[in-house]
């Protein structure tokens, strides 16, 4: 049986750590299940490590729903995550959610929104009509090229409040996920403490609810040059199969991410 939302708000609660990554096609899915993933996000960072653009502005929501779609036929028990990808939720509320019932239709269980504050009332609007959300906050790669390239958010006391702020919005507004990207730790850990639904972190801290890395990341295909807060599992295990099995477990004991895996103020 697929695990359902109510599945991982249960694992946030008793202390058990949610093992998410990105997944794009049903041969991943399966290995990825496997190794006993909770979570799979269909996320836009396809249109990087498999389109083979430098940011992920380009990818379409046919383009995720198509791979949705692979991702469900491949996993029977995984929770699905799909991205709403550029343009398609920065829009009216009304059109926000023909395209996340698109994604709804291909599969996913829930779809992910990248933003602060100014996306409250779209998640209002997406919640009250059966479509539940994980907000992303932090470093969003929709804003890429607002933010000057991938840096780090949060590092400024004006940013780290912003975020916060932004965060608890966005719960307030019915998400049901937080997603924290690329964040200073200590900002990440004041999250954790202030919100109550599920945090999932990447570049954040070992206090979130969940941990999630790009698959292509934990396997060596990622970028050249990774962010600080990729481990290439595949390092120490020696195959695709080892490497997801090494990740869930570091996940579930809390030895990933560490410190050195984190950013500072």
């Amino acid at each position: 049986m697929r695990k359902s939302l109510l599945d991982l708000q249960a694992m946030k609660m008793r202390g058990e750590k949610i093992a998410m990554l990105t997944c794009y096609d049903s041969s991943f899915a399966r290995i990825l299940e496997q190794g006993g993933v909770d979570a799979l996000l269909i996320g836009d960072s396809l249109g990087m490590v498999i389109q083979g653009h430098d940011s992920p502005l380009p990818v379409t929501v046919a383009d995720i729903a198509y791979h949705t779609r692979c991702v469900v036929r491949g996993a029977s028990t995984p929770f699905i995550l799909a991205d709403m990808p550029f343009g398609s939720s920065q829009i009216t509320p009304e059109e926000t959610f023909r395209n996340a019932a698109e994604l709804m239709r291909a599969g996913a269980q829930m779809v992910k929104i990248e933003g602060g504050a100014s996306m409250v009332p779209t998640i209002e609007f997406l919640v009250t009509r059966g479509i539940p959300v994980c907000a992303h906050v932090g470093l969003t790669p929709q804003s890429v090229h607002q933010f000057g390239g991938f840096k780090v958010q949060g590092r400024e006391a004006e940013g780290a409040q912003r975020i916060l702020s932004d965060a608890l919005a966005l719960e307030m507004a019915g998400a049901s996920l937080i997603l924290i990207e690329a964040v200073p730790r200590e900002v990440a850990e004041h999250l954790c403490t202030h919100l109550h639904v599920p945090t999932i972190g990447i570049g954040a801290s070992p206090e979130c609810a969940g941990q999630v890395l790009v698959v292509y990341d934990i396997i060596g295909m990622g970028a050249e040059v990774a962010p600080r807060f990729v481990r290439p599992f595949i390092r120490e295990a020696g195959s695709i199969e080892g490497a997801v099995h090494c990740y869930v477990t570091a996940v579930k004991s809390g030895n990933f991410p560490g410190a050195e895996h984190c950013y500072a103020l």
